[in-house]
């Protein structure tokens, strides 16, 4: 009798205990399938936000003299004076770097804020949506594919009544990309391959299967996994759960809503717990406060990034596979880790020798 009751009890109790793990799995699915559906949310808000900030200053530019005269007498050396000048004080201001510059009617670049080395360069054969202004006279923003994929705010710029050119202001998703890495997530703008033959500048990029990575400041520690996992799969269950991570995407479009890519997240499991229950009567994306999960996101994110690899006097060595366009921000960047170094180990690196630290004091 003993015996029957044990084994009754048992029955029960693993039959409890599957129901459980049943309906833990059914809320769990719950949770990322709402995750996912509120990252692609926020992801489309600040994304807009972006467009419309850049829109605002593009605007602004337009309604400088000095430009539009600038622009109206094709006058290279006073449009690249007047743009680098207007940026350079925004950047002083606001601390907001942008990339702003003037297209004639004719479509060559006149200037550009970051440098004058292209001007009169034609733009024709890599901006199709420049033609979009041949019907249309209002200005607008959104996803081009010109000689690198990015965010264009573009406003044509008329002086009594004549059409004269544009003024643009440009972005590559970086403000979006540290915005969702500051909740635990990795996004990776990917533009199918197809496209790079516009895209010359991206030609050298980083390829995940059909794509090509278009924003520069994605975590490399999910490459891997993103170049293990079937695309095809991904767009038809919308979300895949591989290495402790879950993948999920949204299709890319431009400002003719052709599809040429994909917008790609990857949420380590680990950070799913930041997130409120689907049931919390508020948005489980403010479960902690923005700041405090980003220190914790960056300090996983970089402690064994791919940049670790290098020793600081070789990420010099990676001056000449950058592109011209984003050659200062990176210099920049080895500039801060270069000058952790004292003088005497710089040297010590050029030589090629171990770098030998020096610590002052006095011996007691």
């Amino acid at each position: 009798m003993l015996k029957k009751l044990i084994l009754f009890f048992s029955i029960i109790a693993i039959f409890v205990l599957v129901i459980e793990f049943y309906f833990q799995g059914e809320v769990k699915e719950q949770k990322i399938d709402n995750i996912m559906d509120q990252v692609k949310l926020t992801f489309a808000s600040n994304l807009k936000q972006n467009e419309m900030d850049d829109l605002k200053i593009a605007l602004l530019l337009s309604t400088n003299t000095g430009l539009v005269d600038a622009l109206e007498n094709e006058d290279e050396d006073k449009a690249y004076n007047f743009l680098s000048h207007i940026v350079k004080s925004i950047k002083k201001s606001t601390n907001l770097s942008i990339r702003a510059q003037i297209i004639t009617k004719d479509l060559n670049i006149l200037a550009r804020s970051w440098d004058d080395v292209y001007a009169g360069m034609p733009l024709g054969d890599y901006r199709d949506d420049l033609n979009y202004f041949k019907a249309h006279k209002t200005a607008r923003t959104s996803l081009e594919i010109g000689r690198r994929l990015g965010i264009k705010a573009t406003v044509p710029i008329y002086k009594n009544n004549v059409f004269i050119g544009f003024v643009e202001v440009i972005s590559f998703f970086e403000s979006t990309t540290q915005f969702l890495a500051s909740m635990g997530i990795d996004l990776y703008v990917l533009l199918d391959l197809k496209y790079t033959d516009s895209a010359v500048l991206m030609r050298n990029n980083l390829t995940i299967e059909n794509y090509v990575v278009s924003n520069l400041d994605y975590n490399y520690n999910h490459v891997q996994t993103l170049k293990s996992i079937d695309f095809k799969s991904l767009e038809l269950l919308q979300v895949i759960h591989k290495d402790g991570k879950y993948i999920f995407y949204e299709t890319m479009y431009d400002g003719s809503l052709r599809s040429i890519g994909k917008f790609v997240f990857v949420l380590p499991q680990r950070y799913v717990e930041y997130f409120r229950n689907p049931e919390d009567d508020i948005s489980y994306l403010i479960n902690v406060t923005r700041s405090s999960l980003y220190d914790v996101v960056k300090q996983k994110k970089y402690e064994d990034t791919i940049y670790d690899d290098y020793q600081a006097l070789k990420l010099i060595h990676l001056e000449n596979v950058i592109s011209k366009e984003d050659k200062q921000r990176f210099l920049e960047k080895s500039y801060n880790k270069l000058n952790a170094f004292s003088k005497d180990e710089l040297i010590q690196m050029m030589l090629g020798e171990n770098v030998v630290k020096k610590i002052d004091g006095e011996i007691r």
